[in-house]
């Protein structure tokens, strides 16, 4: 397992199209991802244990951000060949326990991690209304185990504030997990 880092935001660049399968039967696009009043984008898996650590706290954030008119979405783009607890059918399994209310797809080429420089899991991009990036950092002070339940909501608040002025915060820290398994 090789820890990476989110590289900075790149405020403005453009979110990338897509359009891949989802473990609820349906092949989402970016454009039927987008909320009203953005996108938070989040490459994640099932085995990582950064991701297992803060698993219902994205389920808990994508919900309370709907609210806001910010929708979410998941990819998974490691090599389910070599990490099987990843694969479709797992994914599937995986959405269910959890009761995601948001599209979890699967990038089997491993293309869109490619193109959007996703680096990790958790990855998180967070996208305004003009599908302009706005936020790339991370969930909260969690590493592999959960941080404290008052620790502060960095991923949230970042949203929060663009659902309300457009633009992401000036300072965020990085993202940190495993590196995506590539093919």
């Amino acid at each position: 397992m090789a820890l990476l880092t989110t590289p900075v935001c790149e405020f403005g660049q453009k979110a990338l199209d897509f359009t891949l399968p989802g473990v609820d039967g349906r092949t989402w696009s970016l454009q039927q991802c987008m909320g009203q009043k953005g996108l938070l984008i989040m490459f994640i898996c099932n085995h990582c244990p950064y991701v297992k650590a803060v698993q219902d706290r994205i389920v808990r954030d994508a919900k309370e951000l709907k609210q806001l008119g910010i929708e979410s979405v998941a990819i998974m783009s490691n090599d389910p060949t070599e990490y099987p607890e990843d694969s479709f059918d797992n994914m599937k399994l995986l959405a269910e326990k959890l009761n995601i209310g948001f599209p979890y797809l699967f990038d089997a080429t491993q293309q869109i991690a490619k193109q959007y420089n996703a680096v990790c899991t958790p990855d998180f991009f967070g996208y305004n209304s003009d599908f302009e990036l706005q936020y790339r950092g991370r969930l909260d002070a969690s590493r592999k185990e959960a941080a404290p339940a008052d620790t502060r909501r960095d991923l949230f608040e970042a949203m929060k504030q663009i659902a309300e002025t457009g633009r992401g915060p000036q300072q965020q820290i990085p993202s940190m997990g495993c590196s995506i398994k590539w093919k």
